[in-house]
């Protein structure tokens, strides 16, 4: 099950996020998400959070349109995008894609990338889509699907990151410690259409730029 998650950061009006929206089983708006959804046709399913952000019209026009509306106190510990997620993954998601988790504050940016980190998407392909870039969590393997000269960095997170294998890129790695606080794993370069990143310890944040092309065009 595919679901798009649309949380309250930056969301450019790209072609490539309405085939994203076209083709998921479930669009859930965390909070303010909901106005950029508003702003660009999309119709969500359900709509989570405090609803400090989102505004009231958009509200009730989606509640008007039989939009699930869940409502949180303000006086909570998660974040409206972390109810998001968990939320997806309470309603059967095998695939997330987040939307607008990118851009804004910039403590809501490190926080929102940190959440691919949550136990409760261990199993699930779960990947940010930004306005230049992708971004995914490898737990222990993954795939990136691009093409020649795009960028893609490995940065480990929660500590030293070892055993890391690439094929595909350029500086290639096998069975390498990536150490945390260092900048070696940045802006290597696909030299294949796919690129593939394997870790055996630790955690490591990917991100892949596309170069070639405007992203989402």
């Amino acid at each position: 099950m595919r679901v798009v998650v649309v949380a309250n950061g930056t969301v450019e009006d790209r072609p490539m996020y309405y085939e994203v929206i076209r083709g998921a089983d479930l669009v859930i708006c965390a909070d303010g998400g909901a106005n950029a959804a508003a702003a660009f046709g999309w119709t969500p399913q359900v709509v989570v959070g405090d609803m400090d952000s989102v505004s009231s019209d958009v509200l009730a026009e989606l509640e008007r349109a039989g939009c699930e509306v869940i409502r949180h106190s303000p006086r909570k510990d998660e974040t409206d995008l972390e109810l998001a997620l968990s939320e997806a993954v309470g309603r059967g998601a095998t695939e997330i894609v987040v939307l607008g988790a990118i851009g804004g504050r910039v403590d809501h940016t490190i926080a929102n990338l940190m959440l691919l980190s949550l136990p409760a998407l261990i199993g699930r392909q779960v990947r940010i889509l930004g306005e230049d870039a992708e971004v995914m969590l490898v737990r222990d393997e993954a795939h990136v699907q691009g093409h020649l000269g795009d960028i893609v960095s490995l940065i480990p997170v929660g500590g030293d990151a070892r055993g890391v294998t690439t094929d595909g890129l350029e500086w290639r790695l096998f069975e390498d410690t990536l150490l945390l606080g260092y900048a070696r794993g940045v802006s290597n370069v696909m030299i294949a259409d796919v690129a593939r990143v394997r870790v055996k310890e630790g955690l490591v944040l990917l991100t892949h730029s596309p170069v070639r092309r405007a992203w989402g065009e």
